[in-house]
């Protein structure tokens, strides 16, 4: 079961944050002195790491499953996700009283699959570097009647997600530049839609893993490009090619997109937990990783930075931060 495909804009996202209201957390807008200091910048960093469930896949997650039909709470719904949307899913599913079935890979990271679980999800595992996820969905969608909602291709997916970037334009106003992490392609296009609404000057850069540049690659040659699964640590940005809905999006909006190094998310993490004193997952270090690089050409500006999410093991965030790598 599927619901009708329709580019979602603007007024979607608006209606996104009336629905999401009291459900999702508005989160914080922070500063650092000693980062703006090295940058030469006013970096105002909107915290998805202190959304529900530790990042912002609640809001689209919360915003799509709302909308079901009686008959499709009843049935249930199916997602696939290395993590994040997988949490959120299973969550917003647990809010709204409906069954939630969740497809992730055997090597996501073990505190997002016990959080799904937690939440009430049924985990059913896959191999994510021989096995297709989306057809595995499609397949339990079509043999137990439940609804498919995948991790960014979907316009309701998208609108609750633009929500972040809705609420760090409120709060901050115009600004210069926004960095946004970049997998699928759900956060950039939703924050894209929110920004050319709320400060139209704005320039916008979506961040992949320098392993992962399909992105950067398909809007580059005007198509999908497909690649295989990424080896980054940034587990949350590993997807094959962005989804059709972001990429008429992005194309349409001229969104400019680069990336980050590995090595450099490990460095970006470092600085959040010093001078922010926050836990940051390396996807949602990847806006901060390449404003480091780009700093020199934003003299003075005012940057937006999404912090995606904060969910990592412990014992595996310092082990990225001591210099371990395996």
């Amino acid at each position: 079961m599927t619901d009708p495909v329709t580019v979602p804009t603007y007024d979607d996202v608006a209606e996104a944050a009336l629905r999401i209201e009291g459900h999702a957390h508005r989160t914080p807008v922070m500063r650092s002195r000693q980062v703006n200091e090295q940058l030469g910048l006013d970096v105002l960093f909107k915290c998805e790491s202190f959304q529900r469930m530790g990042a912002f896949k609640f809001r689209g997650a919360f915003n799509a499953l709302s909308r079901f039909t009686p008959a499709q709470r009843a049935a249930g719904v199916v997602a696939y996700s290395s993590g994040n949307h997988a949490q959120a899913v299973a969550l917003a599913a647990r809010l709204l009283g409906i069954p939630a079935t969740i497809v992730m890979p055997l090597d996501a990271p073990a505190a997002k699959v016990a959080a799904t679980k937690g939440y009430g999800g049924q985990v059913v595992t896959y191999d994510r570097y021989s096995e297709d996820r989306e057809e595995i969905g499609r397949t339990l969608a079509e043999e137990r009647g439940l609804t498919l909602i995948p991790p960014y291709d979907h316009p309701h997916i998208i609108a609750g997600q633009g929500t972040a970037a809705k609420e760090l334009f409120e709060e901050a106003g115009e600004l210069d530049a926004l960095f946004v992490p970049l997998g699928g392609g759900g956060l950039l296009s939703g924050s894209t839609l929110s920004a050319r609404a709320l400060a139209p000057r704005c320039r916008l850069v979506g961040v992949e893993p320098e392993a992962g540049d399909d992105g950067l690659r398909s809007l580059a040659e005007g198509r999908i490009v497909h690649i295989d699964t990424p080896q980054t640590i940034a587990d949350g940005a590993q997807t094959q090619h962005i989804g059709e809905l972001p990429f008429e999006i992005l194309s349409r909006e001229k969104v400019e997109v680069t990336t980050a190094a590995d090595d450099e998310l490990v460095a970006s993490m470092r600085l959040f937990a010093t001078y922010l004193k926050l836990v940051v997952e390396p996807t949602g270090c990847l806006g901060l990783a390449a404003l480091r690089n780009m700093a020199h050409e934003l003299p003075g500006a005012r940057v937006g930075v999404i912090v995606s999410g904060g969910n990592i093991d412990l014992a595996r965030f310092a082990q990225l931060l001591l210099g371990g790598r395996a």
